[in-house]
């Protein structure tokens, strides 16, 4: 039975609040809006006959967004007093902030994987014992990983992703020149080394937290080195507070922020020629400006060239110099398919490196 019938009303009535919260609606009616929308949404996706493991990237994603619009909302549209243009310009964008759940649906899950239904009476009716069984251990299972996505999602965290949302931007470069002609030359003696070094690390970070809830993975981070001494790390990240968020140097002792974090660092053959194009096309970034893709995170796309997050930018740069040995839209590439996906066995493991480990 398709939702279209049972969605109809509801349609007709989200258009009539949504017009009434761009009229009158405070922050309040703003936040309690986009938590009923994330309601909406996740129960539309738990009724759906989507594979289990979209539906758990579903409700991953529409989680994301309503932290996400709630930080618009109370770190941006809402911070500061405005009144009349402003305040309705404000208002409109936060309306369209609604509509982001819905966007992403469409696009994963309408377009590509379920067709969404609500169960008629004979159906509801016919479930065997074997099925509510099934159920209710898969409520066991999701109990479980609710209990360690709360413990990811702990106030600290998300407070903390709050903090740093307003530092970040989409769709401009905000940052531009972090990387200084001293790293360059360090680089630049390294050419000699025909090797790239591709690292994937549990940092142990609030984001690299958060992240790990959608994932599943707690490798959530990816970055390049020109040394095997990893003197010459680079990524894209927040920059640590002392730079913009975009492309930034990274020292190994700053990425463990927890007991048990690590990283696990490969090699990848390349000729010198090969290594000298990716370090020019990092100086050009570095140059004409980056940002991080936070948004990209979701939408798997980028509104400019030089944003991006680690792995679309590690991946990027190994289809920039001909040493990509998969093929994958860059905005889908998370820090593990480096490894996973290496079928041609390209890569060859150097070392683990153990952070902060008892």
């Amino acid at each position: 039975m398709n939702l279209d019938k049972y969605f109809a009303f509801v349609n007709i009535v989200a258009i009539v609040l949504i017009a009434g919260i761009l009229l009158v609606g405070d922050v309040i009616v703003f936040n309690l809006a986009y938590v009923a929308i994330f309601v909406f949404a996740a129960a539309r996706t738990m009724l759906s006959r989507a594979k289990k493991r979209v539906k758990f990237y579903l409700l991953a994603a529409y989680l994301f967004i309503m932290i996400f619009q709630l930080a618009v909302c109370n770190e941006a549209l809402f911070a500061t007093e405005s009144h009349g243009a402003a305040l309705l310009i404000r208002k409109t964008f936060g309306v369209a902030l609604m509509f982001l759940s819905f966007v992403v649906s469409r696009y994963i899950s309408a377009g590509k994987y379920a067709e969404f239904y609500l169960p008629s009476l004979q159906e509801a009716a016919t479930i065997s014992f074997a099925e509510l069984n099934a159920g209710v251990e898969q409520l066991v299972r999701m109990a479980g990983k609710i209990n360690e996505a709360g413990k990811s999602l702990s106030a600290d965290n998300v407070k903390s992703i709050i903090d740093e949302l307003p530092r970040h931007d989409s769709f401009r470069y905000v940052n531009a020149g972090a990387l200084t002609k001293e790293y360059f030359a360090q680089a630049e003696a390294s050419l000699a080394d025909p090797h790239m070094y591709i690292m994937i690390s549990n940092t142990g970070s609030e984001a690299s937290e958060i992240i790990s809830v959608f994932t599943q993975n707690h490798f959530n981070h990816a970055s390049i080195s020109f040394d095997r001494e990893l003197q010459t790390v680079i990524s894209y990240n927040g920059g640590e507070r002392l730079y913009p968020p975009g492309l930034n140097r990274e020292m190994i002792e700053y990425l463990g922020r927890k007991p048990g974090a690590s990283i696990l660092v490969y090699s990848l053959d390349c000729s010198a020629e090969q290594k000298r194009l990716i370090l020019s096309k990092v100086e050009e970034i570095n140059r004409e400006g980056s940002a991080y893709n936070m948004m990209g995170l979701v939408l798997k796309r980028s509104f400019r060239p030089n944003i991006m997050f680690c792995s679309q930018f590690v991946y990027r740069m190994l289809q920039f110099a001909g040493m990509a040995y998969f093929v994958k839209s860059d905005g889908k590439v998370s820090p593990t398919d480096l490894i996973e996906l290496d079928y041609r066995r390209k890569l060859q493991f150097i070392k683990e490196i153990k952070l902060n480990s008892d």
